[in-house]
């Protein structure tokens, strides 16, 4: 995820403080890994540096004062390129199950059981995330259906190789 377009896209409904920004992304996207303060004041300054946002105000207070950033039209740009352009999917290709799997055929160690654990270990994290979604608003949903479906292809993929581990364990002895 870019945090920065990310921040920038929260700062197009209006200026915002660094506190306001940390808790919208923390609501809306940080479940599992609220933001840092130090990361989205790091993320604001070169962002302010590049001439993505404009310091819009600062009021002093009782602490460090408080700068009210605003998006510029070049960072709203920024945002609508960053939106246009699509994610390159990840193949998986370096997968560390595979290496396992072959390393437990090389090693001469049971591969059928290195899949039975991560199999189980798919399973409780989808019986998990199924909980939250259940019990999750619709962003929530979401996050968890795509999570979900990733451990299904994950699973698919365990089943496959259990059943074709006799012809992978002669592949490897080659």
């Amino acid at each position: 995820m870019s945090i920065g377009h990310t921040l920038l896209g929260l700062l197009e409904s209006g200026p915002r403080h660094g506190y306001d920004l940390k808790r919208a992304f923390d609501e809306k996207f940080g479940h599992d890994r609220p933001l840092h303060y130090g990361q989205v004041y790091s993320t604001m300054s070169r962002l302010l540096k590049n001439g993505l946002v404009v310091v819009d105000g600062i009021e002093a207070g009782g602490g460090p004062e408080r700068k009210r950033y605003a998006i510029t039209d070049a960072g709203i740009t920024d945002v609508q390129q960053w939106l246009a352009t699509p994610e390159k999917p990840e193949p998986y290709l370096q997968s560390t199950l595979y290496t396992k799997v072959v390393l437990a055929l090389l090693t001469h160690r049971d591969a059928a059981d290195v899949l039975d654990t991560q199999r189980s270990e798919h399973l409780r994290s989808m019986r998990i995330l199924t909980d939250r979604k259940r019990r999750g608003d619709l962003a929530d949903q979401l996050i968890c259906d795509h999570a979900l479906f990733h451990l299904e292809a994950d699973l698919r993929w365990l089943e496959l190789t259990a059943a074709r581990l006799d012809k992978l364990r002669e592949a490897v002895a080659r």
